[in-house]
């Protein structure tokens, strides 16, 4: 089988390489997947080179996330499987945990409690990015904040694909939102898609605009993923007792030195206001949650795919061999569409991308 394999920590575009390897074995409660296709996250290359928060035994099969994919074979007594289902395979790392396969390649072995059953009708592109973003997003708003109805909900880098999807989860479950932006231009975009509220940071000052949004007390949860300080300026915006859950840090984007990832909160404000800041990271949730929680949560997203509740934005399909120009995108600003890494045997089943 062909995989794409980074054979040490560097720029990914350096260290790729299109290799051919055996194709592999399940063992007892895993299953081989034949992938259709699999996305790339910028996390992933962040992964390969060296600044996340896990690293690979190089050399390693790129992709540390997600795929959709048929079941080609079933390890000794994997039961609630059939050879032929369509699955999406939630191969993102617990941490702590152990290694799991990258999905950049044509088949994969995953165990069987991170396999969730998707239907045909659900295309190749919507599926293969339904485990991260879109968990990501349901997690923070539902679990990780308990946002209810009526309440009001700050977020900033509202226009990345995790800030858009929980843009729509709000509006379906009644949540006021407060969406942050950069730049002038993406205010109207944001407004379109459903976003009560829009900050842009590029002209407004983001404490001042909250209290004229909905005043003094009524801001008490909020999600970062800008960090430096855009998160400290939404941690200071709250009121007294709220909570910021921080999941990225998209302001240290290419920042190679960890020292450098800095949220400078006001310690008046966290202390005699009492705030919180903590973060979130996909990873961990899947180091601590049961096999059972994790299927349940990946159903709860499937199902709101499947009702047109959250919609996936289309990906750009790119075979394994245009791997520079897939990565040259992922990283490219406002690129628009997420590169997919697709395979023909896949297409030709359902799901086409």
């Amino acid at each position: 089988m062909r995989a794409l394999v980074a054979v040490a920590a560097g720029e990914p575009a350096d260290v790729l390489r299109l290799e051919s390897r055996p194709v592999p074995t399940p063992d007892a409660g895993q299953a081989l997947i034949r992938v259709e296709a699999t996305p790339v996250h910028a996390s992933d290359l962040h992964v390969l080179r060296g600044r996340y928060g896990f690293a690979p035994e190089f050399p390693a099969v790129g992709g540390t996330m997600e795929c959709v994919g048929r079941i080609a074979a079933l390890g000794p007594g994997t039961e609630g499987l059939r050879v032929g289902e369509r699955v999406v395979a939630a191969v993102v790392p617990a941490v702590p945990g152990p290694p799991v396969a990258g999905t950049w390649q044509e088949y994969l072995v995953a165990d069987a409690h991170r396999l969730l059953s998707v239907p045909d009708r659900l295309s190749g592109s919507s599926a293969c990015q339904l485990a991260v973003n879109p968990l990501t997003a349901l997690l923070l708003v539902t679990r990780e904040l308990d946002v209810q109805p009526g309440e009001w909900l700050v977020q900033t880098a509202a226009g990345s694909t995790v800030g858009r999807l929980v843009i729509q989860l709000s509006r379906h479950l009644g949540i006021r939102t407060i969406n942050v932006v950069r730049r002038r231009g993406a205010v109207e975009e944001i407004e379109a898609l459903g976003g009560e509220e829009v900050i842009c940071t590029q002209d407004e000052d983001l404490v001042q605009r909250v209290a004229e949004i909905a005043g003094p007390a009524d801001v008490r949860k909020a999600i970062d993923c800008v960090a430096g300080p855009v998160g400290a300026q939404v941690s200071q915006a709250l009121a007294p007792g709220g909570e910021l859950v921080v999941y990225g840090a998209l302001s240290t984007h290419r920042q190679t030195d960890p020292s450098a990832l800095t949220i400078p909160l006001q310690a008046r404000s966290v202390i005699y206001e009492t705030k919180t800041v903590r973060g979130f990271w996909l990873n961990r949730w899947f180091g601590t949650a049961s096999p059972e929680d994790t299927l349940h949560a990946l159903a709860q997203v499937r199902g709101l795919v499947g009702d047109g509740v959250l919609s996936i934005a289309q990906g750009r399909p790119f075979p394994l061999e245009a791997f520079a120009e897939a990565v040259a995108l992922a990283e490219a600003p406002a690129h628009g569409s997420k590169p997919l890494f697709v395979f023909d045997a896949g297409q030709d089943r359902g799901g086409d991308p």
